[in-house]
């Protein structure tokens, strides 16, 4: 990796990657320090903790929210910035397991996380490159046989008019290469900057009269008298709602959550900026692009020319195998006459997932929690933190409908939780495209 001079500024205090590279400069928001009360205290400074704690503040309640590093330090600032319509699963599994009532609300809300995010991010004039166009690509044959069931299915079922099927020879158009078998052009999906999406949901927050502490990671959790108690190593809150909305460090402090989670090692990288004649020859018209490998390729070009490619997981990472490593046989093969081609950033983080590709969303009496949205988390968990602050003001039908999903809890470590989840994830996923 390569880092300029004037990058360094972003980078001291975040995990180094293309984002915390560019992304805008930020106000340190001091530690938790005494005791606070107040009626919601949100643990966890990404998306879904931000928007719970702008949601919270906008219908009055007093919310503390404590981050343990800085604001968008982990996932939420590391993913790839692709927003999607949809679940982690095809409509039609949606269906066959949950019926099609159900199967209708659940698109329903994920549809409505999509519209809601761009909203948001006009009306709080959240500077993070948003763009709109998404597409789908089919790695194989019977890749694009399933999408063309998905495109069929949300359009006679659920009635979503924004996805289109598209034919080999446009796909190879717009993206520039020719290892796809047609795709799924979606107006309504798109990119944007992950972590400057997430400075900007935490400035509203505050402007929405939320409190942020970041360097306040909790240590203990539990309850005192009527209310919660939750400590950090220099400071107290005393609180009626707890939300846990820290990603991969949830299960920590909620058992429940530990037995139906794990968490995925993802890779990503972003190549040097790239002559204009080379980038006119890779994605079109602005667009995200996202395969249908079980282990998804998804890319899309930065405004200055880069393309940044993600591509890769593992349960576990050899101390010799860089991100490098892993991201630069799949871009090659997607574009080979980029082969050898400069890569100024190359990175890692965790990607939170559960049995059934669904997140884990619940409550154990003034514990809300939502976490595991296997990849998808850009819009959806932005849409928690609504349905959190909803159930918490006694609106509870939309949260209970989420928080209803089946997810298999697995005692024991992590070792042994995300092998039977992958296993599990990989029939689902088999059975989906056949």
């Amino acid at each position: 990796m390569t880092v300029s001079t004037e990058d360094t500024a972003h980078l001291h205090d975040y995990p180094q990657s293309y984002f915390a590279a560019t992304a805008h400069v930020a106000p340190f928001r001091p530690a938790l320090e005494g005791v606070k009360q107040v009626d919601v205290c949100v643990i966890g400074g990404g998306y879904t903790g931000l928007s719970t704690a702008l949601h919270g503040a906008e219908r009055g309640l007093s919310v503390v929210l404590l981050e343990g590093r800085r604001i968008g330090w982990g996932a939420s600032g590391l993913n790839g910035g692709q927003v999607m319509p949809g679940w982690s699963r095809t409509s039609r599994s949606l269906i066959q397991q949950f019926g099609e009532a159900r199967a209708r609300q659940l698109f329903a809300l994920a549809t409505e996380a999509v519209e809601q995010l761009w909203l948001r991010i006009g009306r709080h004039a959240i500077d993070c490159e948003a763009n709109k166009g998404h597409l789908i690509a089919a790695a194989t044959a019977s890749d694009m046989e399933m999408l063309e069931a998905v495109v069929d299915c949300r359009s006679q079922l659920f009635g979503y008019g924004h996805s289109r099927l598209v034919d080999r020879e446009t796909v190879a158009r717009l993206t520039g290469s020719e290892a796809f078998h047609g795709g799924v052009l979606d107006a309504e999906g798109g990119h944007l900057h992950p972590l400057n999406l997430a400075l900007g949901l935490a400035r509203a927050a505050e402007g929405a009269g939320a409190r942020l502490h970041e360097n306040s990671r909790v240590v203990r959790l539990r309850p005192a008298g009527s209310r919660m108690l939750v400590e950090t190593q220099r400071g107290k809150v005393l609180t009626k709602t707890v939300v846990l909305a820290c990603g991969a460090q949830t299960g920590k402090l909620l058992n429940r959550v530990e037995r139906r989670t794990g968490a995925l090692t993802a890779f990503a990288a972003a190549t040097e900026p790239l002559p204009k004649d080379v980038a006119a020859t890779l994605v079109k018209d602005g667009l995200a692009v996202c395969d249908t490998r079980m282990s998804a390729n998804y890319f899309h070009l930065s405004p200055d020319r880069r393309l940044l490619f993600g591509g890769g997981e593992r349960f576990r990472l050899d101390p010799e195998e860089a991100p490098e490593s892993i991201v630069r046989p799949r871009l090659e093969s997607v574009y080979p006459h980029l082969a050898g081609v400069k890569l100024d950033y190359a990175w890692s983080g965790l990607v939170t997932v559960t049995s059934s590709r669904m997140p884990a969303i619940g409550r154990e009496g003034p514990v809300f929690y939502a976490d595991g949205y296997a990849g998808q988390g850009v819009a959806l968990a932005n849409l928690m933190g609504k349905l959190i602050v909803e159930a918490i003001g006694g609106e509870c039908s939309r949260f209970e409908l989420i928080s209803h999903l089946p997810n298999l809890a697995v005692p024991g470590g992590r070792w042994l939780r995300l092998p039977i989840f992958a296993a599990i994830g990989a029939l689902a996923a088999l059975r989906e495209t056949h």
